[in-house]
């Protein structure tokens, strides 16, 4: 042992037990207070480390508990003369001089062996820390401009609550290469903490920035503005703010419906899987070839789809007129230059309650011994291709779909998809989805330009470069059906983006999904039909593409199990819910059981970081985010109490000219 070791010992293992030892700590110590050659030093920390020589080797161990014996003969405890014990719990080995920590005891000590306090530089080499930054280099790994600059290796994400004076830091590839979870409590201060560590990330006050990041959150509180307002205003990076508050205005968030796949309409309209799902997908590829000028070839489709319901319903045993009413309704509805009530009208008319020339149209609409007629021999329903459609369109498009299902016998159809024909007629009037009905004049199936504004990207010099590291879609004035349908549309979109790029894995992208339970939840809720299931996948494939997930919330137990699950890197704050503590403790069985039994006490800004990106769980304050985020707690003594006549805080509409009278006020 050197004489630095000597000077630093704490005291001796008096047992050992292959998961446990007990340090007796030397004579004379007062409070489990030891003055060392560097420092003053409490060592009874709970959760702090102790390194006890072995070979060539320490054996890195947690303490787990504390005690103290008295040795005194009197009533009154002798503080400075009791035995005082430490329980420690083996959790790995750390070379003397150099060389990596690693999990796992191969050598116990022995009786007797000294047992050291912890030095901040074998703390940096326990959490694999070392060096905090390293040269950039360029696109390829050569050189950059300028050569010298540097760039982060490690991150500072706070103030460690065990070791004194030591800065917490997580490693930038392990956290930010993986899914990550953010959780606690309402109030502990999970978005201060994404805030604080996005902030950090970023304001580096040397040469290289992380101007190559994209961070697209998904605000449903309307929180992280603000909290980047100072290095967006200092050209730091680029942060772009699109709001959805439902409007088709020109500067909100807006979605093209044909931007939505089969399995999002399915979502919007609430369809089942059985029957109303084989009608709406049929539908959505007709809505396209009746929803805007057709060339040639759509309009021999046309023209098929209107002979085959016509001739089907000639062909059923219903009553003369009843065919010819509903023969004229479909025409009023659905007609091409061919086959219209002018052309078709006087073949189907009835009278005296007789269709006498339905020979006539037979003739017309299907052709005389296979020659001529609308009618194409083995055709297909067209698919959905997302191409642009009027969004109204879809309804006589369902209507259509309808129609051709009972032409073929299925009279039923028609009230098995009666639901899904009304919530389709009550998204045609709401105000909050008017952001998704694009007209499709002049519109394009390319969803280029979107993606562009989505991931942050410019236009230069015919090529994308980055002018926002943060994009945020604040979603704080739409509902819970809303936030569900935009964040699956959202995560598929770029899901598929990144799956098509060559090379892959070029361009990270990370989602930071606020208040995730209420999007991801371990059950669909009322509104989403497996909403939940493009971020599964994402949680599952999306590292291989580089697409990761940011995953803030107050309820780990109401997640996702398999988002959750893939997720490498946790910071929990407080959490008292048992079964959040559970699903916890489930996360990471590394975790002591005195680190959890904390969890429902830690304050506020306080949290546990594990995974990846640290060799060993530990607690931490977080770095105070400056600004703060925009999730501040309601000061209720202060907007209690105060003086008449205060201007309220809140904006209603404008205010009746005199509310002095007296009286009672009709309610609005």
């Amino acid at each position: 042992m050197t004489t630095d070791d000597r000077r630093r010992a704490i005291g001796s293992v008096v047992a050992v037990a292959a998961d446990r030892f007990v340090i007796e700590m030397h004579g004379g110590t007062d409070s489990f207070t030891v003055v060392g050659f560097d420092d003053v030093h409490y060592v009874a920390r709970l959760g702090s480390f102790v390194m006890i020589p072995a070979q060539a080797e320490y054996v890195v161990a947690e303490i787990v508990g504390l005690r103290e014996r008295d040795a005194g003969a009197g009533g009154e405890m002798d503080k400075a003369g009791s035995a005082k014990f430490l329980d420690v719990v083996p959790v790995g080995m750390l070379p003397v001089e150099g060389g990596r920590f690693r999990f796992g005891v191969s050598v116990f000590p022995s009786l007797y062996a000294d047992a050291l306090y912890a030095l901040d530089k074998e703390l940096d080499r326990i959490f694999d820390t070392s060096p905090a930054s390293e040269r950039s280099s360029g696109p390829d790994g050569g050189d950059c401009v300028p050569a010298e600059a540097t760039r982060l290796r490690i991150l500072e994400i706070g103030q460690s609550v065990v070791f004194e004076d030591y800065r917490v830091k997580v490693r930038i590839d392990e956290f930010f290469g993986g899914h990550a979870a953010v959780l606690g409590n309402t109030g502990s201060g999970k978005s201060c903490t994404v805030a604080s560590i996005l902030q950090e990330l970023f304001d580096k006050p040397d040469e290289h920035h992380a101007r190559g990041a994209t961070f697209v959150a998904l605000d449903v509180n309307g929180e992280y503005h603000q909290a980047f307002g100072r290095l967006a205003a200092a050209g730091v990076i680029g942060v772009d703010r699109l709001v959805l508050d439902g409007t088709a205005a020109a500067d909100r968030f807006r979605i093209p419906h044909w931007f939505l796949d089969l399995s999002e309409w399915e979502l919007l309209l609430q369809a089942s899987e059985r029957t109303q799902v084989p009608i709406l997908r049929m539908a959505l590829g007709l809505a396209t070839l009746f929803g805007g000028a057709a060339d040639g070839q759509l309009n021999d489709i046309r023209n098929h789809i209107l002979a085959k319901c016509i001739t089907q319903i000639l062909s059923d045993e219903s009553p003369p007129g009843a065919k010819e009413t509903r023969i004229l309704g479909i025409l009023q509805r659905f007609r091409t230059a061919e086959i219209n009530s002018g052309t078709i009208g006087a073949m189907v008319h009835t009278n005296y309650g007789n269709m006498a020339n339905i020979e006539d149209a037979f003739a017309y609409l299907v052709g005389e011994d296979g020659d001529g007629g609308y009618v194409i021999d083995d055709f297909k329903l067209p698919d959905y291709s997302n191409s642009p459609f009027d969004f109204e369109t879809l309804g006589d498009a369902i209507d259509l779909a309808l129609l051709y299902e009972e032409a073929h016998g299925n009279r039923q159809i028609r009230d098995y998809c009666s639901q899904m024909v009304t919530r389709f007629k009550a998204l045609l009037e709401r105000e909050d989805y008017a952001f998704l009905r694009h007209p499709a004049a002049g519109a394009t199936r390319d969803t280029g330009p979107f993606l562009a504004r989505l991931l942050g990207l410019g236009a230069q010099n015919g090529c994308h470069v980055k002018a926002s590291q943060v994009v945020i879609i604040d979603m704080n004035a739409v509902e819970d059906e809303v936030v569900e349908l935009v964040s699956a549309v959202v995560a598929r979109m770029v899901f598929r983006l990144l799956r098509r790029a060559d090379p892959r894995s070029r361009f990270p992208v990370h989602l930071l999904l606020e208040e995730a339970h209420r999007y991801i939840s371990s059950t669909p809720s009322r509104y989403a039909l497996d909403a939940g299931r493009v971020f599964e996948r994402i949680a599952k494939e999306g590292r291989k593409y580089g697409l990761f997930l940011l995953v803030a919330s107050q309820r780990p137990s109401e997640l996702s199990k398999t988002v959750l699950s893939q997720c490498s890197n946790f910071v929990v704050h407080r959490i008292q819910n048992p079964d959040d503590l559970s699903q916890i403790r489930q996360m990471s069985p590394s975790i002591s059981d005195g680190v959890l039994r904390r969890l429902p006490t830690l304050p506020k800004q306080h949290a546990l970081v594990f995974g990846n990106s640290v060799n060993l769980p530990t607690t931490f304050k977080v770095r105070s985010a400056d600004p703060l985020p925009a999730s501040d707690d309601a000061k209720i003594v202060d907007l209690w109490f105060h003086e008449a006549g205060r201007k309220a805080g809140i904006t209603l509409s404008p205010a009746p000219a005199d509310l002095a009278d007296e009286g009672e006020q009709p309610f609005p």
